[in-house]
C-alpha cells in the first residue's frame, strides 16, 4: 500500500500552468488543512458507532459543518492577527496581503465562528444537553489564546501544546460525546494520537519561517531549539504517534483492526527524511507541513476504519 503526501499548493506553483494568483489564493484557502478540522470528528464518531453500533447521521454531519466553519475562523483570524504584529509581511499568500483588506477577512472570520458556533448550539439543543457546546466553546478558547490578542501564546511558543488540547482530547471526546452522551476512555486514548498527528502540522508549519518568527519576537519550538534540534525531534514524535497504537491495540483499548493505520508509516518516514534534510533551507521545506497534513489525514482515516470494521 503507497500512501502519498496530500499536494502542496504553495510548492507547486513551478508544476501547473495556474496563475500566481490564483496560486496564492489556493495557498491562503489551504484546503488541505482542512482534514485538520474533520479528523478529530471523524475518529470520535468512528468509536461511538464501535460501541453502540448507532450512528446519528445529522449530528455528525452538523458536527463536521461546524468544525470546518470553526477551523476557518481560526485560519482568518489569524492572518488578522499576524498582520498587526508584521510576522505575516513576506507572506505573499496571506488573506489579509491578498485582499488588503483586513476587516473584511475579520469579519467574514467572525462570521464563519458565528454559523460553526450556531450548528454545535442546534446539537445542543437537539439533545437538551449543552455538554458538547461547552467543549467546543473551550476550543475555540485555546484557538483565541493561541494568536489572539492580549494573550498571543503562540508567540511564546505554547501554541502546539494549545493545538494538542484543542484538536485532541476536547475535539475528540466532543464528538464521541454527541453520538452517545457519555465520555470514554477509548476516545481518549485515540484522541492523544489524532493530538499528536495534529500538532506535528502546525510544529512543521515552523521550520521554513524562522527568521519572519525572530524578526516579530515569536519564540515558537523551532525558534528555541534551532531546526536541527527540531528536526532531530520528528522520529520521537512519529515513534510516539505508532507506538500509542500498537500500546492501544496490545492492551485493548483499541480493535485489532486499528493497527491498519500502521500502514500511514510511509508519510512518517517522508516528513523526518525532508525535514531532517533541509531544516535549514526555508524553501525546500516549506512543504513539511503538508507532508505532516498528509501523515494526519492516513493516520487518521485508517484510524476510524481500524474501529469501523
Amino acid at each position: 500500500m503507497t500512501i502519498k503526501p496530500l499536494r502542496s499548493f504553495e510548492s507547486s506553483h513551478s508544476q501547473t500552468g495556474q496563475s500566481p494568483s490564483k496560486k496564492l489564493w489556493m495557498a491562503a484557502i489551504k484546503p488541505p488543512m482542512y482534514s485538520v478540522a474533520i479528523m478529530p470528528i471523524a475518529v470520535g464518531t468512528a468509536i461511538a458507532w464501535a460501541e453502540t453500533r448507532t450512528l446519528h447521521w445529522p449530528i455528525f454531519l452538523t458536527f463536521l459543518l461546524s468544525a470546518v466553519l470553526i477551523l476557518a475562523w481560526e485560519n482568518l483570524s489569524n492572518d488578522v492577527f499576524d498582520s498587526e504584529t508584521g510576522i505575516d509581511q513576506n507572506k505573499h499568500h496571506s488573506l489579509v496581503n491578498l485582499t488588503g483588506n483586513k476587516p473584511l477577512i475579520f469579519w467574514i472570520g467572525n462570521l464563519c465562528l458565528a454559523l460553526g458556533v450556531l450548528g454545535i448550539v442546534a446539537i445542543a439543543l437537539w439533545q437538551r444537553d449543552f455538554t458538547v457546546l461547552g467543549l467546543i466553546l473551550a476550543c475555540c478558547g485555546l484557538g483565541y489564546l493561541y494568536q489572539g490578542p492580549p494573550f498571543r501564546l503562540g508567540y511564546h511558543g505554547l501554541g502546539e501544546i494549545l493545538c494538542f488540547f484543542a484538536f485532541g482530547p476536547l475535539a475528540v471526546e466532543a464528538a464521541y460525546y454527541s453520538q452517545t452522551q457519555t465520555f470514554s476512555l477509548t476516545a481518549l486514548a485515540a484522541s492523544v494520537v489524532v493530538g499528536i498527528s495534529t500538532t506535528l502540522v502546525l510544529f512543521c508549519s515552523h521550520f521554513h519561517q524562522v527568521a519572519d518568527d525572530i524578526a516579530a519576537g515569536k519564540r515558537s519550538p523551532i525558534v528555541r531549539l534551532g531546526t536541527q534540534r527540531a528536526a532531530n525531534l520528528l522520529p520521537w514524535a512519529c515513534g510516539g504517534l505508532f507506538g500509542l497504537i500498537v500500546v492501544g491495540a496490545a492492551l485493548g483499548f483499541f480493535p485489532l483492526w486499528t493497527l491498519i493505520a500502521l500502514a500511514s508509516l510511509p508519510p512518517a518516514l517522508s516528513l523526518c527524511r525532508h525535514v531532517g534534510q533541509f531544516h535549514n533551507h526555508p524553501e525546500r521545506v516549506s512543504n513539511s507541513k503538508f507532508i505532516a497534513v498528509s501523515l494526519h489525514f492516513w493516520s487518521g482515516v485508517l484510524l476510524c476504519l481500524g474501529f469501523v470494521v
